[in-house]
């Protein structure tokens, strides 16, 4: 995916009104303010009650498809165009006390509004994305991809900071 198709899908959302916030490492690259490494998707964060504007925006930009993958969940779940456009979907919900709610009544996360309240740069066009402290959070708590330790050196260098346990360079290096 490139920045180009990011900016035109950006654009579909807010089109119809949708608060979108980039995750993932588009989120990553718009902190960072430039295109680091090749993306195969496109990360958001939409609220719950934006849906609806969403699915017409993304329909409209050719992006109809459902794409399962094992551990979709009703709130997050890949969609696409048949093609090479992938968008990984993040539905959450705003609660009254202004955290994020996602997940399910049963298995759910909250977190602060702030970690989604980042912004950055995709083509030259300003983007909301994921607050640079959060994005490298979320990185962890999985066995770290070779685009992961990617992303988060770059993180931790430009924001200060400190690379969490499975990021530290070896001392060979």
């Amino acid at each position: 995916m490139s920045a180009g198709d990011v900016v035109r899908l950006v654009a579909a959302f807010r089109g119809h009104g949708v608060e979108l916030c980039l995750g993932g490492g588009w989120g990553v690259d718009a902190l960072l303010g430039e295109q680091t490494r090749e993306h195969a998707d496109l990360d958001v964060w939409l609220p719950a009650e934006q849906f609806e504007q969403a699915v017409v925006a993304l329909a409209e930009a050719g992006v109809d498809r459902l794409f399962p993958w094992p551990g979709d969940r009703p709130w997050n779940f890949v969609v696409h165009d048949g093609g090479r456009l992938r968008i990984d979907l993040h539905v959450y919900e705003k609660r009254a006390d202004g955290a994020i709610h996602y997940g399910s009544a049963v298995s759910s996360e909250s977190f602060p509004a702030e970690a989604l309240a980042g912004t950055g740069m995709v083509g030259g066009v300003k983007m909301r994305c994921e607050a640079a402290e959060w994005s490298v959070r979320w990185h962890t708590g999985y066995p770290p991809r070779e685009k992961d330790r990617h992303d988060v050196a770059l993180l931790c260098e430009r924001f200060g900071i400190a690379r969490p346990d499975g990021y530290q360079t070896s001392p060979l290096r």
